[in-house]
Order: structure tokens, then C-alpha cells, then sequence
């Protein structure tokens, strides 16, 4: 399918609006932002992005639609879901298509963005009949306790440019179960995809009598995400993206004693055991180091291998990094897409040139890729280096395929340097010894939010809590118990007899 054929089959045209407040569009004051496309450098598509004003009006459209949204039964929010989950089925090919072409990750990967999308409906119409709450026993005759959870109000989504679609998903579809609405600020890098969902979305909204406001879009730059992160009226705001930029969004909505949900940074590594199927071990090492260009947060960027196999291992990494294709992410012989920008491309070079400065080997060249199909200026060629785990630049995470190796003796020390880095989200071991397997599982081995073991760190699946620790911010998104961050608990005491007993026995008399 065509690239335009695509963008109209998504209701996508020459200039957009970037506010909505469900199935309507808002005429967006601000400045024209336009999307070029890293595959090939052309233009996609521009949106007029958000004025203070527009934003206002989205927020202000949010609050109301709550007062209604929130008194409907939760399997009734449910099948909206489920039916925004059939629209997604209708438009996994254009929108897939779409996030490819605008982000820059392989076709397939594309497609799997939508198919998470999907997955996270069908979690959510699940879940919206398992809203539980807990009941306990009482100290004082004659009382029932219980506990129940409400919904929270609006709920503020700042979404990445490496997940252009999905992690809005992952929030708004538990969101609207849980009776919120939402106000989604995508990427400004990947603003088309974002306005994709929106008209999606609206099909099933508007045919169902959903109120106007309770899914709400705002594009604009960091100034449009530090009004959300300020504005009191949003009680939960949910931000993925850099560490740097989650500090200040925590910061921004603790100071209001709000709530944030917070997806950030990762440094994942993959111990590789002496005991390893390393066939197994190779695959989940290269699609996690190269994958979307390593532009994941789960991507792999260490490797840490025994010594017995390192250099076993390593002639393998040489030899499968030479069959690597890169090119057109749209064309599936393709193995490895741009970076998003320019940015991005000189991040990749300062990493570079910071780990031969630190004194880093070179064990696969990296470089920037010119000439014919490389006109967007963003395509790199992925990277490998000897490294020790406590160099600065091994310490930071770039956001580019640039891999780091480094070999270990004990299993204790190899766990020590997998979590001695600021971030903890992903972590994986390969390993076929059961005790090694169960060591790094346990209290004292891998301290992040993800530990897998003969699988590499990219791939979570929904169902799932999904999330990490330390300066990946803490919050869990996607599965498990995770919608309980977009509601608040209430616990309630009733009393039933004709006496007014009070806790711990005290004796109060009139």
C-alpha cells in the first residue's frame, strides 16, 4: 500500500488539527510542526500544534466528560474498548504501516506495535469486570469494612517517539476502564501516528455515545507537557520517555501532590552463563541490541559473558552482525531502520567517539551510512565494544544500536555489574543450570523490574506488569494489578447496630 493511500485510508491529510476532544477536532492556534519521515527524509504530513488556549478547552472538555463517563458500568466502558480494539484489528495494516514509516522500526515490528494495541483491549474489556476490592473483618461488633476503588479523574499521557502508538494504549484503555478520561500528548517527533489514533478512535466513540472529552489529544513541544505536568486538574499523569525528562515531570506533579506514573530509561543486560544454549543466546542478543535500531527502552546495550564462552561467543556476535541488513524498514529483508533524527545520529557519534576516548575496543566498527537509500542521513551501522561496566559512557544509556561487551568469572560478580547502573529495567540471564536460573531471580540477584531467563530483555508481554526501578522510575504499566494507579482506594466501615463502638476499645461518654 502506498504511502498516501495509507495516510488517507487514516483519515490523514495535507495540514492537521492537533487537538481534539474525542470525535471533534479543535482548530489548533499554535505553530505548524511537520513530520519527516527518517526512512527517506520526505514529508509526511503537518499538524498546527496547541496553543495554552486549546489546551485549556481539551482539559476543561475532560473534566466534564468524566462526571458522566465515570457513573457508567465498567463492562459498559468495557465493550467500548472492545470495540475500539475490533477498529485497531480493521486498521492494523495502514496504521502499522504508518508507525513504520514515521518512526523508522522494521514493518514487523510495526504491525507488533498495533497488535500490542490490540492485546491491551482485549487485557482491558477483561479486566473491567475484575475491578475487585477487599473486604475485612471488623474489631467492633455489628460493623462490615471494605475497601473499594474509584476512578481518578482526567489522566495525563505523554507518550515517546520509539512506541509512537502503543504506550498510549497501554494507559487509556485501562484508564477508560477504570471510568477516566484521558488527554494524550504524543511525541512531537511522531505526531501523525498520534492523530491516526485519534481518528480511529473516534469511529467507535461517536457510535457509541461516548461523551465528547473523555479521549482527548494535544500535540505541541515540551511546553505543552509541562502545562500537564503543572495543572492540578490532571491527577495522574503517566510520562515514558528519558530519565531526564521524568525528573522533572515527577518533580512538576509531586510538588501539586499529584500522582505520576513514570516509564524511563534502561541499561539492560544479558548475562551470558558458561552453561548457555548459545544459539539461543545469540538471537536474543542481536534482536535486542538492534531492534527498532536500539531505540527501546528494553534494549539490549550489555552484554556480560563468562569466560569459558566469551570468545566463542564473540566470533558468533562478528559473524551474525555481518549478515545485519539496513535499510528501508518498510522492505522485510531489512534487519535494522534509521534513528528517528539527526539528533539522534550525532548521540550515536558522541558515544562512539566517548568510548574509544575511555578505551573501548572495537570489536564490530559502527559509522554513519551515506549514498543511495541512506538520504535521510539517519541510518548507522550497529556497533560493538569491549568495555568495563563502570565507564561513564557505559553507564549512560544512548538511545542507538551500540553494544557493550565485557566477560565475568563468578556468577555473583556478573549480577553485581548487571544491576552497578542507574537504571533497572530489563535484565535477562541465558543460562540451562536450574541454580544459576533461580539465583538470578531471587532477592539478591537481578534488581530490576524485568528478569527473564533464555529470553533477551525486549518483548514484554501484555499481561504483565511492565516497569523498572531506580532511575527507570517505578511505575508498572500494561498488566497484573497495574490499573490500580488509575484509581483511588476508599475504605469504608459501615455500622449496623444500634451502638456506637469505637476502635481500640477507647470509651467516650456523653
Amino acid at each position: 500500500m502506498k504511502m498516501n493511500k495509507v495516510l488517507s485510508k487514516l483519515g490523514i491529510v495535507q495540514v492537521n488539527e492537533g487537538a481534539a476532544t474525542g470525535a471533534k477536532w479543535i482548530k489548533a492556534k499554535g505553530e505548524k510542526l511537520e513530520s519527516y519521515s527518517p526512512v527517506d527524509g520526505k514529508l509526511i504530513a503537518a499538524v498546527n500544534t496547541v496553543t495554552r488556549e486549546n489546551y485549556d478547552e481539551v482539559i476543561a472538555q475532560a473534566q466534564t466528560a468524566f462526571a458522566e463517563w465515570r457513573m457508567w458500568p465498567a463492562p459498559k466502558r468495557g465493550e467500548v474498548v472492545r470495540q475500539v480494539g475490533e477498529a485497531l484489528r480493521k486498521y492494523k495494516e495502514p496504521l502499522g504501516r504508518l508507525v513504520s514509516y514515521e518512526m523508522g522500526k522494521s514493518l514487523q515490528e510495526g504491525y507488533g506495535e498495533v497488535q500490542e494495541m490490540i492485546d491491551i483491549c482485549d487485557f482491558a474489556v477483561g479486566l473491567s469486570r475484575q475491578l475487585y476490592g477487599l473486604t475485612m473483618h471488623s474489631e467492633r461488633p455489628q460493623h462490615r469494612m471494605y475497601e473499594q476503588w474509584h476512578p481518578l479523574g482526567v489522566v495525563g499521557i505523554i507518550s515517546a517517539f520509539n512506541f509512537p502508538v502503543a504506550v498510549w494504549s497501554w494507559n487509556s484503555m485501562l484508564a477508560f476502564v477504570c471510568g477516566n478520561t484521558c488527554v494524550w500528548k504524543p511525541s512531537e517527533k511522531t505526531p501523525i501516528s498520534g492523530i491516526a489514533c485519534q481518528n480511529i478512535i473516534a469511529e467507535v466513540l461517536k457510535a457509541n455515545n461516548v461523551p465528547e472529552g473523555v479521549c482527548g489529544l494535544i500535540i505541541g513541544g515540551r511546553e505543552t507537557g509541562e502545562w500537564m505536568s503543572n495543572d492540578s486538574r490532571v491527577p495522574l499523569v503517566s510520562a515514558t520517555g528519558s530519565t531526564r525528562m521524568g525528573k522533572a515531570v515527577g518533580a512538576a506533579v509531586a510538588a501539586r501532590l499529584g500522582r505520576s506514573l513514570l516509564e524511563l530509561g534502561g541499561n539492560n543486560a544479558i548475562i551470558v552463563s558458561e552453561s548457555a544454549d548459545l544459539n539461543i543466546a545469540l538471537r536474543a542478543a542481536i534482536f535486542g541490541a538492534v531492534g527498532t535500531a536500539g531505540q527501546r527502552c528494553t534494549t539490549t546495550r550489555r552484554l556480560i559473558i563468562h569466560e569459558n564462552v566469551y570468545e566463542q561467543f564473540k566470533k558468533k556476535l562478528v559473524a551474525a552482525y555481518k549478515q545485519l541488513v539496513i535499510g528501508d524498514p518498510l522492505d522485510e529483508q531489512s534487519h535494522v531502520g534509521p534513528l528517528i533524527d539527526q539528533d539522534a545520529v550525532a548521540a550515536y557519534a558522541h558515544a562512539i567517539a566517548e568510548v574509544k576516548k575511555a578505551g573501548g575496543k572495537t570489536i564490530v566498527a559502527g559509522g554513519i551510512l551515506t549514498g543511495e537509500g541512506y538520504e535521510s542521513g539517519c541510518y548507522v551501522k550497529p556497533a560493538i565494544f569491549e568495555v568495563q561496566n563502570e565507564w561513564p559512557i557505559v553507564q549512560h544509556e544512548t538511545f542507538a544500536p551500540i553494544l557493550y561487551i565485557t566477560k565475568y568469572t563468578a556468577l555473583t560478580d556478573a549480577i553485581a555489574m548487571q544491576n552497578n547502573v542507574p537504571q533497572g529495567l530489563s535484565s535477562a540471564i541465558m543460562t540451562l543450570n536450574m541454580r544459576e536460573a533461580e539465583l538470578f531471580l531471587s532477592a539478591t540477584g537481578s534488581d530490576c523490574g524485568i528478569a527473564n531467563v533464555n529470553i533477551g530483555t525486549s518483548g514484554a508481554e501484555i499481561g504483565g506488569a511492565f516497569g523498572g526501578e531506580k532511575e527507570t522510575g517505578g511505575g508498572r504499566e500494561r498488566g497484573s494489578d497495574s490499573w490500580k494507579a488509575y484509581r483511588r482506594r476508599q475504605t469504608n466501615t459501615i455500622n449496623y447496630s444500634d451502638q456506637l463502638p469505637l476502635a481500640q476499645g477507647i470509651k467516650f461518654s456523653v
